[in-house]
């Protein structure tokens, strides 16, 4: 069994769901301290040409709370509103636009609830038949900090290989992993350009733009551009 580890994030770019594809089960990493600006509850989607952010508002966000103890805002009309807009002249805007709107109007309050939640419902519609589990619902040691949680994590699960972005070589010891049984790869995206109305390509957006701009075989084709080193 392979898994990976990662906190939830806002409608996460495309290198987000190789790795969740990648893997037969994916940690849901929700017990862990929120972190401003960072991709928890916040992405970049097209808007007239040009990359701009896109922000879920919390209640009580503060990086000395973890992921599982804030709660989802109220502007996710304002959220609707600004997706329609921006993609209403997206080929794939008809069968899009009800997907996210569902997914934004969700009425759970719990912020690591509400963005598993939306993992759920987009890997579902592409074709990913990972599983989802919560890191708060596993019996583990909560004391341990980085690569020991990480690999504490991974044995409670009894899994055998860790896989992780390729931003975790900086953090993650290969001889560590091995010390305790167990593999470590990361996955290294390959960018793979898609039209953009008549833009020149932007790269690393939300998924929300993959999926209004790409059919279904060139997003299965995307999501398998990646290697593992």
């Amino acid at each position: 069994m392979t898994i990976a580890i990662m906190q939830p994030y806002f409608f996460p770019y495309i290198g987000y769901w190789q790795l969740i594809k990648a893997v037969d089960v994916f940690v849901i990493y929700d017990d862990v301290n929120y972190i401003n600006k960072g991709y928890v509850n916040r992405n970049n989607i097209l808007v007239n040409g040009q990359k701009q952010l896109f922000t879920l508002e919390l209640i009580g966000a503060s990086q000395n709370k973890l992921i599982n103890e804030i709660e989802v805002g109220h502007n996710q009309n304002k959220l609707i509103k600004t997706v329609s807009m921006s993609y209403k002249k997206a080929p794939y805007f008809s069968e899009i636009f009800p997907i996210i709107e569902s997914i934004l109007i969700c009425d759970e309050k719990k912020l690591s609830k509400y963005l598993g939640n939306s993992l759920k419902i987009i890997a579902e519609y592409l074709n990913i038949k990972t599983t989802f589990i919560y890191s708060s619902d596993i019996v583990k040691d909560n004391a341990l900090k980085g690569q020991e949680k990480i690999i504490d994590i991974a044995k409670q699960l009894k899994t055998g290989v860790y896989i992780n972005s390729i931003g975790g070589q900086e953090l993650y010891d290969r001889k560590v992993f091995a010390k305790n049984n167990l593999k470590l790869h990361f996955l290294n995206s390959k960018i793979q350009e898609y039209k953009q109305f008549n833009n020149d390509f932007i790269p690393n957006l939300s998924v929300i733009d993959l999926m209004m701009f790409a059919k279904d075989d060139d997003i299965q084709e995307i999501l398998n551009k990646y290697t593992l080193i």
